[in-house]
């Protein structure tokens, strides 16, 4: 009896093992990707309700060259590393930079843009960027990221900081007078306020900021630590796509230069 048993779990496990393979094999056909939403122009939700912008433009093209389905999920900034760690998703593709502190909890690909930080302030409020003329304003910054980290590491006690959870909730605070001052990527800030309707009356101040202390080596995409072939499938792509000059179509739908950085 007992060796009939026996018999019968080895057949049970050579059966199970086809269908074992086949499940691997379709997940890996497929690739869930969790992005933020709320980073115009990188990523945003149209009147429709759909996802759109560089990011989610970025993250379609590397699929289709890694030849796998994109699956995209939306999720707020400041649970986006515990969702990729959670396995909610298997990348996080919503313009993280690759920095040491990130580097201890997920692994990244090669980055896939680079754009340095500014200040943005009302026009004609004289405010500049030295200790006189910034005691007692407010600058707002998105909570959890490059910019905080900066903001928190070298403006700390000259300037009062207000957090947000999105840099949309930043804007329109900016826009409503109740800070006096924003700090967050230049290239977002241009396209996702400055250009439009509510930042008309808002201009740059001051230099540009690009400290790897803070901003670390670009925006690459996050990746579990034990999913090499992944990461290196990611950095593949992106090397393709900018070989192929899909990333440049893409590019020149939102922005007038290439914002990928130096090579």
């Amino acid at each position: 009896m007992k060796k009939i048993l026996q018999k019968l779990t080895t057949l049970a496990v050579a059966a199970a093992l086809p269908l074992a393979l086949a499940a691997g094999v379709q997940a890996a056909d497929k690739v869930r990707i969790g992005v933020e939403g709320a980073y115009p122009p990188f990523s945003s939700v149209d009147a429709d309700g759909k996802l759109v912008g560089f990011d989610i433009e970025i993250a379609h093209a590397l699929c289709e060259e890694m030849k796998v389905e994109c699956e995209l999920v939306a999720q707020d900034w400041d649970g986006i590393i515990p969702g990729l760690l959670a396995r909610k998703y298997d990348a996080i593709i919503a313009s993280m930079s690759i920095t040491e502190e990130r580097k201890k909890k997920v692994d990244f690909s090669a980055k896939y843009y680079n754009t340095p930080a500014r200040f943005v302030r009302k026009k004609g409020s004289g405010i500049e960027i030295d200790d006189a003329s910034l005691s007692g304003k407010t600058v707002g910054v998105q909570r959890g990221t490059i910019h905080d980290n900066f903001i928190s590491g070298e403006f700390d006690g000259k300037l009062d900081i207000k957090y947000y959870g999105t840099q949309d909730e930043a804007y329109l605070d900016m826009a409503a007078g109740r800070i006096d001052l924003l700090f967050a990527d230049s290239v977002a800030m241009d396209d996702g306020f400055l250009k439009t309707d509510s930042g008309k009356d808002f201009e740059f101040v001051g230099p540009s900021y690009s400290d790897p202390k803070y901003f670390g080596e670009g925006a690459g995409i996050a990746i579990r630590k034990q999913d090499n072939d992944l990461r290196d499938n990611f950095s593949a792509a992106i090397k393709a796509i900018r070989a192929n000059g899909v990333y440049q179509k893409i590019n020149e739908k939102y922005f007038p230069y290439d914002i990928y950085g130096a090579e």
